[in-house]
Order: C-alpha cells, then structure tokens, then sequence
C-alpha cells in the first residue's frame, strides 16, 4: 500500500513493529510535492511517533487477522469477549477499544483484528443503533430550527441530538465520527 492510503485504524510495519495510525492528515502545499502527516501508535509499548511521509512511499500493511467476537461484559479487568468460533473468552484493555467503548453494548458482535493471539484494533459496524436513556424534553415551537440538545445513550455515552428525540428513542449513531445521524 501507498502512504496515501493510509487511513485512521490502520496497521502498518513501521521500523520492524506494527504500528497503528492514530491519525493522518494529506498535504499539497502550492510548489511542493504532496505528503501526508502520520500520527502512529506502537502497539508493543505505546509509543506515539509522528512522521511525514511522501504519498507514493511504499508501506507494508501488517499481517492481522479478524475474528468474529461478542461483547459480553466489564469490570475491572477489562472489556469481555467471547470469539464467536471457539467460545473463548478474553479480557481487551482500555487502551484497545479506545472509543469503541461509547458503543459497546451487552451481546453486540462485531470483528476484532489479532496479531499473534494479542487483540489489536476493533473493527465495529459505520453505524449503531442505541437508546437514549437521559434527554431533557424539547421546547414546543423549536422543531423546525437545527437547535441541538445534550442526550445521554445506553452506553452512558453523552450526544447531542435534535430536539424532537425524547428518552426511550432509539437513535443512529455514526461510529467514525460518533455523531448523531438519525432515529432507528
């Protein structure tokens, strides 16, 4: 792969170890050539190194494997799956899911990408469905304007939502971006 192709998740092999891209951001300044600006994580140390790369640099993706898994549950130890082949059970720590905990709710399957047995980045859906458990009520007369409201999700994840959302609905929420996109 190309460094243009980098994209945020992504594993790589950086000086020898896999590292994944945290962030990334193309340049193409007026009279120079294009480049992009890569943030990457070690996944060994957590070690955070920014580069620039040209964007026709030749990158080696790395060697991860998916498997489908089920969220069952946290506690101290870490975030619960279940590999939905074998039905073995494993602890992630937080550091992994990362912000991928606003999503997970009990029995929700998604893929787990692992290097050498060892979870590496969760791959969830674009979007998931969860229900707002916490919103204060709209006020009458404002439910044509774009005005937005604090909600609180299953999840305990806080949003803002339109006003017309009430406790109880079950809204659509972009996982890339962790927005709102509209009710369920």
């Amino acid at each position: 792969m190309q460094a243009n192709d980098l994209r945020k998740g992504t594993a790589i092999l950086y000086n020898g170890e896999i590292h994944l891209v945290e962030d990334f951001r193309h340049h193409t300044p007026g009279n120079k050539r294009a480049f992009v600006q890569a943030t990457l994580r070690n996944v060994k140390n957590g070690k955070i190194v920014q580069n620039k790369f040209a964007s026709d640099d030749e990158m080696e993706a790395a060697p991860l494997i998916p498997k489908s898994v089920q969220f069952l549950y946290k506690d101290p130890l870490g975030y619960h799956f279940m590999n939905l082949e074998d039905y073995h059970t494993f602890a992630v720590d937080d550091d992994t899911v990362g912000d991928g905990q606003h999503y997970l709710k009990e029995n929700l399957e998604i893929k787990i990408r692992f290097h050498d047995e060892k979870p590496i980045v969760l791959e969830f859906p674009s979007s998931i469905v969860l229900k707002v458990i916490e919103s204060a009520p709209g006020v009458r007369g404002d439910s044509v304007s774009n005005t937005l409201k604090p909600a609180k999700l299953e999840t305990g994840y806080d949003i803002s939502v339109p006003l017309f959302i009430k406790e109880g609905d079950s809204v659509k929420i972009d996982t890339r971006t962790g927005e709102y996109i509209g009710r369920a």
